[in-house]
């Protein structure tokens, strides 16, 4: 998880938070390709064109994913188990 100092997260969510509003009022068929061009757009403006830039935006994204997962999918995939059964 990306443990920031509080102050910077106040101010990071003050901007995200007109953004995030955004995109939820997207249409569910829109709000996906929305999200991507936001995170792309992030990326190609942060990153300059170097291999070492590149590869420290994949790691970026692969730690978000697998945090994501993490804190988000796997509690989620273990409440239904619990409520459906787990496979036999």
């Amino acid at each position: 998880m990306p443990y920031i100092k509080k102050d910077k997260r106040q101010d990071i969510d003050k901007l995200l938070e007109p953004l995030i509003g955004l995109l939820k009022s997207a249409e569910t068929e829109e709000v996906d390709g929305e999200l991507n061009y936001v995170i792309t757009k992030l990326l190609w403006n942060l990153y300059s064109p170097r291999y070492f830039n590149y590869n420290r935006a994949i790691g970026v994204l692969e730690s978000v994913k697998q945090e994501f997962y993490r804190r988000k999918v796997a509690p989620y995939e273990d409440e239904k188990m619990k409520e459906n059964g787990d496979i036999q």
